[in-house]
């Protein structure tokens, strides 16, 4: 989620969304046909009793990534060690993880797209031999000594697949895409979510809840726990009008955009006149990082039709202006041609 929302995650906000998680594919609401194709593959390899094929998960944030690598580790009744594209900056990093492994664990790695070149190319051996190959020494007298590894199964996260080289794309035998939830999926992660956290909460409040998710199961939950808090707070029931109010003092409109997104939003169309305007300008018209920009706010107004990518530029539509509240200006006629 954009704006203060997401830009971090307290180690309390992380312990709710860890027990709101389902355990089973069974519990894991939306994504059907990825069900489906990850359950296939873990009951084959369960029937032939061998490791499943490596699994590349990819899709934007908050739509369930980790919470199914975790479901393979328990459907394979097997245990997960998890790391980070960032943490492995050095290929002794991944020999390091790899060399520790058991037979049959499952090795998830988040943000796979962001680990080092150097570790990439090791991975390479690893995933299709299962051992791997460490220098000893340096300079003319360095030898290379193989290392045998336990069969694992490796589970890669990323939010940019496109990022990933080929040589290692290739090497995952199933890779799911994760698309945005509905506003149906949404409401049955938000009674689920409701149930476990003994919060009650009218339909008509889990469907608004839903509305402002923006597709993504994390976001629906976090706007569960800040109705629920302010529910507690203002000793009030969970229906809308308290679900209005408490996401409104969090700053989420009816369109589930937050601060910043307004902010972008109504930067391009009132200073920059609709636009088309650079990333870097937008960015500091705002005092926002480029990156944040383009990879947490632009994909979402773009998803809702309130902004556009050209090639000169982002450029807000006729929804955009309408958010914003702002008609849009008459075209102007072009000046007479003199001869």
């Amino acid at each position: 989620m954009t704006g203060e929302l997401s830009a971090q995650v307290s180690p309390s906000e992380l312990g709710y969304e860890g027990a709101l998680r389902p355990a089973t594919l069974d519990e894991f609401v939306g994504q059907a046909k990825v069900r489906s194709q990850l359950g296939l593959l873990l009951n084959a390899a369960t029937m032939r009793q061998r490791t499943p094929d490596h699994i590349l998960l990819a899709g934007p944030p908050g739509l369930g990534k980790t919470t199914l690598s975790m479901i393979v580790a328990v459907e394979l009744d097997k245990p997960l060690h998890q790391t980070s594209g960032p943490a492995i900056q050095h290929a002794g990093d991944l020999a390091a993880v790899l060399s520790a492994l058991t037979p049959g664990e499952v090795l998830f790695v988040d943000e796979i797209h962001r680990m080092a070149r150097s570790a990439e190319e090791m991975l390479y051996l690893a995933m299709e031999d299962f051992k791997v190959d460490i220098m000893v020494g340096k300079g003319a007298g360095a030898t290379s000594v193989p290392l045998e590894l336990a069969p694992f199964t490796l589970v890669g996260a990323t939010t940019r697949a496109g990022l990933l080289p080929n040589p290692l794309r290739d090497r995952f035998g199933f890779t799911a895409h994760l698309e945005f939830y509905s506003e149906d999926e949404l409401a049955r992660v938000v009674r689920r979510a409701a149930g476990l956290l003994d919060f009650e909460i009218s339909p008509r409040g889990v469907d608004e809840i839903a509305r402002r998710s923006r597709g993504t199961p994390r976001i629906a939950n976090r706007l569960l726990r800040r109705v629920r808090d302010y529910s507690l707070v203002h000793g009030t029931p969970g229906d809308t009008p308290s679900v209005e109010a408490a996401l409104t003092l969090y700053d989420v409109d009816q369109h589930g955009l937050d601060r910043l997104d307004r902010e972008v939003l109504r930067a391009v169309v009132e200073r920059f006149n609709g636009g088309p305007v650079g990333l870097s300008t937008l960015a500091v018209s705002v005092g926002e990082e480029a990156e944040t920009i383009e990879a947490v706010v632009e994909p979402f107004l773009v998803r809702a039709g309130l902004l556009t990518r050209t090639p000169r530029g982002r450029v807000a539509t006729r929804s955009g202006w309408e958010h914003v509240g702002i008609p849009i200006p008459a075209p102007q006629a072009a000046p007479p041609t003199l001869i």
